[in-house]
């Protein structure tokens, strides 16, 4: 089918995380919080403790998921190890604070988030959340973000792959090119809906979790925005 021959998405899927509202920029502020307090006893350079963390945090989202709850683990197990084991029970008091803290974070809007849903909305588009994290983490995020009521479907998810973008899309008797996807990240919100043939917009974060980072996306097929306003006008555009 040519580009001009084609219809307008039935479903338009938004990401919630660094796409409708402000999350990254938290997990960066605790991130060096937790680099300063390792700095008292380990005399290294950050680049030093950061990938050690990530390393751990990567090894451990088959146990833990995404999510804060994994962070503040993985946090923890990277102290232990890179001081050997000699950091004191109250630092490991204080990282499980940072933690608390996070997950008691106002949700703040990305500007512009309410007012492209509505607008998709009027346009007849079937508007989906697809998010992926702790389930109880992003389900309170969704309710206090105040945006709950305006998806027509939530789905929190454990992956964002090709695969769970098939069964949601199956489950649902969507088909690829009836589907758009937005969001930050070009790993769980843009390539996999572009392989399956649906219409994938990136709408950059000025702060990307380095797990998320895709060293080279040309050969894929999508839009990237400067800002989640230009989604709505976007879609017209790509008929």
């Amino acid at each position: 089918m040519a580009a001009n021959d084609r219809i307008p998405p039935r479903v338009v899927a938004l990401d919630g995380d660094d796409t409708l509202w402000h999350n990254e920029t938290l997990f960066s502020a605790v991130h060096g919080e937790f680099r300063d307090l390792l700095a008292r006893y380990v005399d290294a350079p950050a680049e030093v403790v950061d990938e050690r963390l990530l390393a751990i945090e990567k090894q451990n989202l088959a146990l833990y998921g995404y999510g804060i709850k994994g962070f503040v683990l993985s946090m923890v197990e990277t102290a232990i190890a890179v001081t050997g084991g000699r950091i004191p029970a109250e630092d490991i008091s204080t990282i499980l604070r940072y933690g608390r803290e996070m997950l008691s974070h106002p949700v703040e809007l990305i500007d512009g988030a309410q007012a492209t849903i509505a607008a998709l909305r009027e346009r007849d588009h079937e508007v989906w959340l697809v998010t992926k994290g702790d389930l109880f983490d992003q389900e309170s995020k969704i309710a206090r973000s105040g945006l709950a009521d305006l998806f027509d479907r939530v789905e929190i998810v454990s992956e964002k792959d090709e695969p769970t973008y098939r069964r949601l899309l199956d489950r649902h008797g969507v088909l690829p090119e009836e589907f758009a996807m937005a969001g930050n990240s070009l790993r769980s919100d843009v390539l996999p809906v572009a392989a399956l043939g649906g219409r994938a917009f990136h709408v950059p974060y000025h702060v990307t979790w380095a797990h998320e980072i895709v060293a080279d996306p040309s050969s894929a097929r999508f839009i990237t925005l400067e800002t989640i306003r230009a989604l709505p006008g976007a879609l017209e555009r790509d008929l």
